[in-house]
């Protein structure tokens, strides 16, 4: 599990954030005419093209490099994450299942395919969405008595 240190929340850090992806995002689809979903670009690496290669490297490699830029003006967040690596193993590969079987990743769907309307994105979001809740309610309240 994963805790929050609600009492470091800021709203408008929170907010420029999801302006910066936001606007990343548009401007991403308008000069390149490609959806920013990580596992797309990712999995475009795997079965690669000619002249698709580059691009999807600087991406990641953007990806990569920006905690490492913000290290040199700011402290990174604690991060503790209460899992065995088991769990956090199966947990990564029902999402890249999920991510699969579902045309794309949350990014993808629910940054990229709402902004564009797309009804497929929405239900693809809405089904990440609700799955989230379930499995949060199963583990929190179900599963340990809480």
């Amino acid at each position: 599990m994963i805790e929050i240190a609600w009492e470091n929340f800021t709203p408008w850090s929170a907010l420029a954030g999801g302006i910066i992806i936001g606007l990343s995002a548009a401007g991403f689809i308008l000069l390149n005419g490609r959806i920013a979903g990580i596992s797309g670009i990712l999995g475009g690496l795997l079965v690669p093209q000619k002249r698709d290669v580059l691009w999807r490297i600087a991406f990641l490699a953007g990806m990569l490099a920006a905690p490492l830029l913000w290290m040199m003006t700011a402290e990174l967040p604690a991060i503790e994450i209460k899992a065995s690596y088991p769990v956090l193993m199966v947990a990564g590969l029902l999402v890249g299942i999920g991510t699969r079987y579902g045309s794309g990743c949350t990014s993808g769907h629910g940054v990229c395919g709402l902004s564009r309307l797309s009804p497929r994105s929405l239900v693809a979001t809405l089904t990440f969405m609700v799955a989230g809740f379930v499995t949060v309610f199963i583990i929190r309240h179900l599963m340990t008595g809480a």
